[in-house]
């Protein structure tokens, strides 16, 4: 197990250095000047040859990457052309948030889509089986802009439930320790603060986990039900083992593995596509910061920002394979 660790840990570097290469390119590529984007358009041509200069956007394509891929790693991603802060401290600024949003997200996720997958794989073509495909259906197939829309208007407009956006109520502030507002808020013993974190995190933790929902339901619901027909679920029923026990100990742990890929890559998912339930519900996270980036050709921070999107991508990914053996015995790492 350790020795496979290592070797996959390993196999983060050309990983990272493989996104560097195509979003390093991608950014130089795009339409647009960064230096007229700095300066305005009132700025002399020899202030834009000046900046160009400064910038080191004058040197080759390739001379530039090089100089980036070797600052990055040692840890200097460069400093942010619009705000000239690091690049790399404005991204672990924004990270927790987005974080802190996925996270719920998925836990909202595994708490409807596993109850609901099991239960409709029970009795496979019944009701209730059918009523659970065809709202996984619509959850997989509804913009999530508009459900956000939607669900601003009616819980936080019409019936005042709920806040709308921002991360905390106006007047109440937390010290920041891990920057996510719920952590932060219940690690100072602010009670209050925690609860209008937690208000101010269900409405874009609902609207984000609705994709992944359908998607652990159809996969728990597959499972279960080829689960049910297998040899040792039989025998289990026949030695008198009650049907809850068989479901859960039998029929849903033997199938948890394809469950757990999903989750795993639906939470990298979430981290890197939160962009419009961030930008919908006014939360200062990554997905809004890389937009803003991407607009204003700040590259220092769109690379930063992907790096780190990356790096944990591959580790969840990791922790998954991991986990494999957990799960089933029978499966050992040489």
């Amino acid at each position: 197990m350790l020795q496979y660790t290592l070797r996959r840990l390993l196999q983060l570097l050309p990983v990272i250095i493989g996104v560097s290469l195509l979003v390093f390119f991608a950014m130089h590529i795009l339409p647009g000047d960064v230096a007229t984007l700095l300066l305005g358009d009132r700025a002399t041509k020899q202030q834009l040859v000046q900046l160009r200069h400064q910038l080191g956007l004058d040197k080759p394509i390739w001379v530039q990457y090089w100089a980036f891929l070797t600052s990055a790693l040692q840890g200097d991603f460069g400093v942010s052309l619009r705000t000239n802060h690091p690049a790399l401290r404005m991204v672990l600024q924004a990270f927790p948030v987005t974080f802190q949003l996925s996270v719920a997200a998925l836990l909202v996720a595994l708490a409807a889509g596993l109850p609901l997958g099991v239960l409709a794989g029970v009795r496979p073509g019944g009701w209730l089986d059918n009523a659970v495909l065809g709202v996984s259906l619509i959850g997989v197939s509804m913009p999530i802009f508009w459900l956000g829309l939607m669900l601003i208007l009616v819980f936080g407009a019409h019936l005042n439930w709920l806040p709308i956006g921002g991360v905390l109520d106006i007047g109440q502030s937390v010290h920041r320790i891990t920057g996510m507002p719920v952590l932060d808020a219940a690690l100072e013993g602010r009670w209050s603060a925690f609860s209008s974190a937690v208000r101010h995190l269900i409405l874009p933790a609902v609207t984000l986990a609705t994709i992944p929902l359908a998607l652990i339901t159809r996969i728990t619901r597959a499972e279960v039900v080829g689960a049910l027909n297998h040899d040792y679920v039989r025998t289990a029923r026949a030695k008198g083992v009650r049907e809850r026990g068989v479901v859960l100990r039998h029929a849903l742990r033997n199938g948890m593995i394809p469950v757990v890929t999903v989750v795993g890559l639906q939470f990298g998912l979430l981290l890197s596509g939160a962009v419009l339930t961030e930008t919908i519900f006014s939360l200062p996270g990554l997905g809004r910061l890389m937009v803003d980036s991407i607009l204003n050709r700040d590259y220092p921070v769109v690379q930063a920002g992907a790096i780190v999107v990356a790096l944990v991508f591959v580790i969840i990914n990791l922790l998954v394979d991991i986990s494999y053996a957990y799960l089933d015995p029978r499966i050992r790492y040489q």
